[in-house]
This record gives structure tokens, C-alpha cells and sequence, in this order.
């Protein structure tokens, strides 16, 4: 009996793993959902954060069209203070959703653009770069903010 419900679990694991590659499902923080990330910040985010993350110069004063300049996302930006809910709304929804007050940016909401897994990829993508002090800090940040 004990032989039976351990193969039936093992066939059960099995067949979730299979129909999880089968839609196309990674796992952000693996080798191949940080490759993904890296592909989509390429296409969708490097124009603007530049291809090393260092963001726009001047990031943290308002350029002439009264928009703030897009930020770095390597450890000398910001991106570590904030959780992964924030981070994620962020890239979906654009940073006024989250900022308010007026916070005018050049960056759109990508929601319609990226799927919620392309989002979590290129933030995990980010993630990885940063060294051990700011992903720790980050983690804290996102583990007060419920976990994700």
C-alpha cells in the first residue's frame, strides 16, 4: 500500500512539473527564468535603464520636459528599497500608480505589454546583479510586505 501511494505522489509530482514546462512555466530565480529576464530587460527596459542597469544620467532631478529620468537598477539605484508587490505594480502599472502625488514619469505601465511572468523574470533578472547586502535588504523589504 505505502509502495502504491508513494508512486501515486511520484506520478502525481511528475505530472505537475510536466504540465508546468508544457505551458511554459520557470521558475524566475532559475537559469533559465534569469535568461528569460535578461532577454525581456534587453527588448523592453534597456533603452531607457541602460544595457549595465546604470539608468539615465541625472536620474534624481526632473529633465526639461519635467519627467523624471529613468533610474538605475544596479546597487546604486533604489530598486532594492521597495518589495516585489511594489516592484511588480511598477513595471505593470507604471511608477505614478505606486508614487502618487503628482509623480510624473516617462515610464508607461507595461501590464498590456508583458505577461505577469516576462515582469517577474526581468525582476528577478535585476535581483540577480545585486550584490548580497542589497538582496538582503530587498528580501527584508519583501517579507514585511507579505511576501511578495
Amino acid at each position: 500500500m505505502r509502495m502504491a501511494v508513494g508512486a501515486l505522489a511520484l506520478t502525481g509530482g511528475a505530472g505537475v512539473l510536466w504540465l508546468l514546462a508544457a505551458q511554459g512555466a520557470t521558475a524566475p530565480d532559475s537559469p533559465a527564468g534569469l535568461a528569460r529576464g535578461a532577454a525581456v530587460y534587453a527588448q523592453s527596459c534597456a533603452s531607457c535603464h541602460g544595457a549595465a542597469l546604470q539608468g539615465a544620467p541625472d536620474w534624481t532631478a526632473p529633465g526639461p520636459d519635467g519627467l523624471m529620468p529613468a533610474p538605475p537598477h544596479d546597487a546604486t539605484g533604489h530598486t532594492w528599497h521597495h518589495s516585489d508587490r511594489i516592484l511588480f505594480r511598477i513595471v505593470a502599472e507604471g511608477p505614478a500608480s505606486v508614487v502618487g502625488g503628482g509623480y510624473r514619469s516617462a515610464m508607461p505601465g507595461f501590464g498590456d505589454v508583458l505577461s505577469d511572468a516576462d515582469i517577474r523574470a526581468v525582476l528577478a533578472h535585476i535581483r540577480s546583479t545585486w550584490p548580497e547586502r542589497q538582496r538582503t535588504y530587498q528580501a527584508e523589504m519583501t517579507a514585511r510586505d507579505g511576501g511578495g
